[in-house]
């Protein structure tokens, strides 16, 4: 047999060519099935396979626009529910504790199971908070009860008797602290008191009248100190714009009236907690303004997952109200930590 050495020659560049369009055709297929899975998996019916389309398409420009609006009006409505509470739902908060504390005054009084001295019957000290005095200052038109302790969470409800000083009407400098604008702001405008008013207190022991003798401010003199058994009731509150005062006022009223025995202390002057001093704060604030605001945080996440499930309106229904409270307890924990005379 005779061979034709051109065909042999040409072999392995023929073998070579058919290698060649074997593999494109492959690579070929391959990348066309890839492209047909990935716009099947696009294509899919997302009704049917919501998680699949979540995994691929990312949300819209729109539907960020309003995660983020709502969120934002909850935030506002938080917010909106602080200034309420601070400005005016504080101050019916006062006046309802005063009607209370007012009630259970009377009826100590009328029992004689008042308060004469700083501690009870078995020899503890009162809670605080408890009434100890009735306050009435006719030319500012005031009428408070006062209660014992000067701690920003006390002075929520009305005056505070300091309690390392006598009580109101027996012998000695008694003091009561009392707030400039928030809850009721009491003591707002004590400042206008001048030389001659008069100040009543009802106590356990009976009802005592002093005279306005000098209104203080920072670095004016300080009272002579008192002699026998001579009294005098000095009122304490801050002075300068609503939650933004430069200084403390301090209203001196003399003793007129018969003094009434001052029984022996258990509370030495200086012995009180920090948190009770002049423009204290009350770090018992801290604990339940932690616990709000993560009640906050999680209240706007389970909104906005309520708003994509119930709907826009039946989200709201829920939502308005529960932040408001949330608010409106936010602003009393910072109330509470914020200087007690504010």
């Amino acid at each position: 047999m005779k061979f034709d050495n051109n065909v042999w020659s040409t072999a392995p560049a023929r073998v070579g060519a058919v290698l060649r369009r074997s593999l494109a055709g492959s690579a070929h297929q391959v990348r066309r099935g890839w492209s047909d899975t990935v716009a099947g998996l696009a294509s899919q019916d997302t009704a049917a396979n919501p998680a699949l389309r979540s995994a691929i398409l990312r949300p819209s420009d729109r539907a960020l626009l309003r995660l983020s609006g709502a969120t934002l009006t909850l935030v506002g409505i938080l917010l909106l529910g602080f200034v309420v509470q601070v400005v005016g739902v504080s101050g019916l908060s006062e006046v309802r504790a005063q009607s209370l504390l007012y009630q259970d005054f009377r009826v100590q009084l009328a029992s004689a199971t008042a308060p004469v001295s700083q501690v009870d019957a078995h020899n503890r000290l009162y809670p605080l908070g408890t009434p100890v005095a009735v306050i009435s200052v006719p030319a500012i038109g005031m009428h408070q009860v006062v209660l014992e302790g000067t701690s920003s969470r006390v002075l929520l409800a009305g005056p505070g008797h300091r309690r390392d000083t006598p009580l109101p009407g027996q012998s000695g400098p008694s003091v009561i602290l009392g707030r400039q604008s928030a809850y009721g702001a009491p003591f707002g405008t004590i400042a206008q008191l001048r030389p001659g008013d008069v100040i009543t207190t009802i106590t356990g022991q009976g009802v005592s009248h002093y005279t306005v003798t000098k209104v203080r401010f920072a670095g004016d003199p300080q009272p002579a100190a008192l002699t026998g058994a001579s009294g005098r009731l000095t009122l304490v509150s801050a002075v300068g714009l609503p939650y933004l005062p430069y200084g403390v006022v301090r209203v001196d009223a003399t003793l007129t009236s018969r003094a009434f025995v001052t029984p022996n202390p258990v509370l030495l002057v200086g012995s009180l907690t920090d948190s009770e001093g002049t423009l204290a704060s009350d770090p018992s604030g801290w604990l339940p303004l932690t616990f709000l605001l993560e009640g906050a945080i999680a209240a706007i996440i389970l909104f906005t997952i309520a708003n994509r499930r119930w709907g826009k309106w039946h989200t709201w229904i829920v939502a308005v109200p529960v932040s408001l409270l949330l608010g409106a307890g936010i602003g009393e924990q910072i109330i509470v930590l914020l200087p007690n005379l504010y």
